[in-house]
């Protein structure tokens, strides 16, 4: 059993198709723009050699209309690759402010490192007081627990 512990990041699954090897990682700005995806998608391809496709879950976590950045976040996207910037778009009336899509950005990611099946939650920490914790929100440490694992078959 995997555990991945979040509030507004990302919860991410991957598996290979076969179902044999399984992986989570905490996505939230910073381990995106630090290739956490990609280093986790590595290390379970060293594991697994045998695989040939991937799949990936992307959980709930701070939407796009909530998740306000600066410039020091969109340049850490755009020093890596450029069209990450199609997931950024000002904030109306905050000069210096952008809304970043950080789904989107952990979708462009995964494609980009090769996982084509990519699934998304869609839902949002921050919109969703009933179900989740938003740090951004609510200004206090909450925990929701992603759980994974494999049946044996």
């Amino acid at each position: 059993v995997l555990a991945v512990m979040v509030a507004d990041c990302l919860p991410v699954v991957i598996a290979d198709a076969g179902g044999r090897v399984l992986g989570t990682a905490h996505a939230g700005w910073r381990g995106l723009s630090g290739g956490v995806l990609e280093h986790t998608l590595a290390a379970m391809r060293a594991k697994a050699p045998h695989a040939t496709a991937w799949r990936a879950w992307i959980g709930p976590g701070i939407g796009p209309d909530a998740f306000e950045v600066g410039r020091d976040v969109l340049d850490a996207f755009m020093a890596d690759d450029p069209a990450a910037e199609r997931y950024f778009r000002p904030r109306p009336g905050v000069p210096g402010k952008w809304l970043a899509d950080l789904a989107g950005l952990a979708q462009f990611r995964l494609r980009r490192a090769g996982v084509q099946d990519i699934s998304l939650s869609g839902l949002c920490t921050v919109a969703d007081a009933e179900r989740f914790f938003s740090y951004r929100r609510d200004g206090e440490t909450g925990r929701m627990a992603l759980l994974a694992w494999l049946d044996p078959v």
